[in-house]
């Protein structure tokens, strides 16, 4: 059975070996991710894994639970700016250079651990749903302030719009990932604007034409 840690060193401790995991997770997946790998990792011992996570699937839970809410957390706060066009593209821009940061690698934390963990870990995937449904929200709020402040038009179909730009992003960070390029992002983000700005009132198209 797993223990929160009480004393600072302790959670400095947990954090360590979680950010650790995370990463190897990332990059190998969970299935080919060992106790032992996360060992070589961190020089943790066998008893500190055992005594912070309880055993491979509660390391497992930990970095599912980090990496939603390090996603969710950056996403809500980034989300949060968007009330116009001017900032909706500060925003896709604010996610292109976090991945020409990492050279293209990493891709997206939450869809890399639902593509490894979906099909064979329920609980896991109820929750990773529950992270894509989170992060859809902050994208319709979003959304909904573009159409509040008159640039989309009332009668719009947010969840669709939302579907469709949290569809693009997974997707351009997939194929950022595969071509270690941050070029395949910023056209699905593109054109996930593209769609948005589409939607603007028919007024607004003809004053733009």
């Amino acid at each position: 059975m797993s223990a929160n840690p009480t004393t600072t060193q302790g959670r400095a401790t947990r954090e360590r070996i979680l950010r650790a995991a995370a990463d190897l997770i990332a990059e190998r997946g969970a299935t080919g991710t060992s106790l032992d790998d996360v060992r070589a990792a961190t020089a943790a011992s066998k008893s500190q894994l055992y005594h912070y996570f309880g055993d491979k699937h509660g390391l497992v839970e930990a970095v599912v639970e980090h990496q939603c809410a390090t996603v969710l957390g950056f996403q809500a706060w980034a989300l949060a700016g968007v009330s116009d066009w001017e900032s909706l593209e500060q925003w896709a821009q604010l996610m292109v250079t976090g991945v020409e940061e990492r050279n293209g690698r990493g891709g997206c934390p939450i869809g890399t651990l639902a593509a490894s963990l979906a099909d064979t870990d329920e609980p896991l995937r109820v929750s990773l749903n529950e992270a894509f449904r989170a992060w859809s929200d902050a994208i319709r709020g979003a959304l909904a302030r573009l159409r509040d402040n008159g640039l989309i038009a009332a009668e719009t179909d947010l969840d669709r719009l939302t579907t469709i730009t949290l569809a693009a992003i997974e997707g351009g960070l997939l194929l950022a990932k595969a071509s270690r390029n941050a070029g395949p992002l910023r056209t699905a983000l593109d054109g996930a604007i593209a769609q948005l700005r589409a939607n603007a009132p028919a007024r607004r198209a003809r004053a733009c034409a």
